[in-house]
């Protein structure tokens, strides 16, 4: 049975371009410090002074907050911003680096840069550039990963990154510098390099996919030329993954194809889980103490959070989906949750009365009309206004009576660019906007079915035990980011608490 789940807005915050990476830090001692990275594609000048067409400018912000739960109506604080090349990826180091938090960006000059987090006061800290390497000349740095998942401490620290020339490159820190240089580079994949990960229980491991609709393994002490497996099971192109930091050899991966895969890394020709999502699957984040929860940034249908227990222990071939944050008129990119531990419990009379919050949805008549299963699924129906003070919305994704129109045109489509503009070969799109537009992914959706409403279960939800998480999203062209407080109940629907276990699968 599926736990019951309630879901709340914080806050919501205009990040004046299109927010497609968002990343809390995971240090010990800083865990209120959250980092959001944007992405703009200008338009190029129709011609230049020779009659020749121009090149698109890609530029981007990476603005830092501090979240303050003394002020639960607007917990997050803007704190710096840095303006810089549009920004394709972020991840923080999981421990100090030279005693300090630190930060790698990809972006689009071909970089990764790393900044040191300095300053002792959390709401007074800043971010200051430590060292860069750049990946190539004509190439987007896509994304990266440090080895550090599992917080261990006493091992080379290392950085794997992916390009849009569908290149690897293994990168090496070194804190008494400090400083970074290139490990080594391959090609990996025949498009874009859309996603790398480590293997966080062996780090000479590391995952890539790419546009070539591939799933590799590599690894690195050997000849990188040749992957130690490759899985052609996605059906497009590969753009999210992520290993367990609780299981030894769970996987997680994410497509354009829409599905969400779960695989025991010992055996990689059929993955453990296969969850339709209904929409690309742009990055994946398993929560950092719940082990068979994982939340999932799906483009053109927001955000899911999955609960894996299922795939795991009693062998089902697909997730339920325990709660989904819709968005419309907007594209869902960065995802990830806070190790903060929120205060008090999202309870009947807090939502009946805050602004900018959720209220329950019964979501889920079977396709076949006569599969009626006692699981809640519910969707965040949010009515907020705009930063801006320019338009009302309300993201509802099966609401009964109409939505308000909306009092504002949608953010511009971002062109094409240039580079990619001609030739069918070249499938995928280096501008983020653009590339999840390819076509809707096939195969049986995960199941939705309908179930009782909080209000029956409320004296069982509001007394027990419950995992409470803060959660942070931003979204292509509504230019937005969001930060929402999830809860669930650590007693099922059947009365039983949930099995939270760390171990390897057997």
């Amino acid at each position: 049975m599926a736990a019951p789940c309630r879901t709340r807005t914080l806050q919501v915050v205009d990040t004046e371009f299109s927010a497609d990476a968002v990343e809390w830090c995971p240090v010990e001692g800083w865990h209120s410090i959250l980092a959001c990275g944007t992405y703009h594609l200008r338009p190029p000048d129709e011609t230049d002074s020779r009659g020749s067409n121009g090149a698109c400018d890609r530029t981007g912000r990476l603005y830092l907050y501090h979240y303050n739960e003394e002020q639960p109506f607007i917990p997050l604080t803007e704190i710096q911003r840095i303006d810089t090349a549009a920004i394709l990826d972020i991840k923080w180091c999981h421990i100090p680096v030279a005693e300090h938090p630190m930060v790698g960006i990809a972006d689009s000059t071909g970089a990764v840069e790393f900044c040191h987090l300095t300053g002792s006061e959390k709401n007074s800290c800043m971010l200051e550039p430590c060292f860069r390497v750049d990946l190539g000349a004509q190439c987007l740095a896509l994304s990266l990963d440090w080895s550090t998942g599992r917080e261990q401490c006493g091992c080379p620290l290392r950085v794997i990154s992916s390009d849009s020339e569908g290149k690897l490159n293994l990168l090496a820190i070194d804190e008494s510098a400090p400083s970074v240089h290139i490990l080594n580079q391959w090609e990996a994949h025949k498009f874009e390099a859309w996603i790398s990960a480590f293997n966080y229980w062996d780090t000479d491991v590391v995952y890539s996919g790419g546009d070539d609709n591939l799933l590799k393994g590599w690894d690195t002490r050997c000849r990188p030329e040749a992957p130690v497996f490759t899985s052609r099971r996605h059906s497009m192109g590969v753009c999210s993954i992520q290993c367990s930091p609780h299981r030894e050899n769970l996987l997680a991966t994410g497509s354009y194809d829409e599905h969400v895969l779960l695989w025991d890394t010992r055996n990689m020709k059929q993955p453990l889980a296969d969850t339709h999502v209904e929409g690309g699957v742009w990055r994946l984040k398993w929560h950092p103490t719940c082990d068979f929860v994982l939340l999932a940034a799906c483009m053109q249908s927001g955000f899911k959070i999955l609960d894996c227990r299922g795939s795991l222990a009693e062998n089902t071939e697909e997730c339920t989906i325990l709660s989904s944050y819709v968005l419309h008129n907007s594209l869902a990119y960065g995802a990830d949750w806070s190790r903060l531990c929120p205060r008090g419990s999202l309870t009947a009379t807090q939502d009946s009365i805050a602004e900018c919050q959720s209220s329950e949805e019964l979501v889920g008549r079977s396709e076949e009309g006569d599969e009626r299963l006692n699981l809640q699924v519910q969707n965040l129906k949010i009515i907020y206004e705009s930063p801006t003070a320019t338009f009302d919305v309300i993201l509802d994704e099966d609401s009964e009576g109409p939505a308000p129109p909306l009092k504002a045109k949608p953010g511009p489509e971002l062109p094409r660019a240039p580079e990619l503009a001609g030739g069918s070969d070249l499938k995928g799109s280096l501008d983020l906007a653009v590339g999840p537009a390819r076509g809707v992914g096939s195969g049986s959706g995960a199941k939705r079915p309908s179930g009782m409403g909080l209000a029956g279960d409320s004296a069982t939800s509001l007394d027990s035990p419950k995992e409470m998480s803060i959660v942070a999203t931003c979204s292509f062209y509504d230019n937005i980011l969001h930060v929402w407080k999830w809860e669930m109940s650590l007693i099922t629907s059947a009365g039983s608490p949930p099995e939270r276990t760390a171990q390897s699968l057997h």
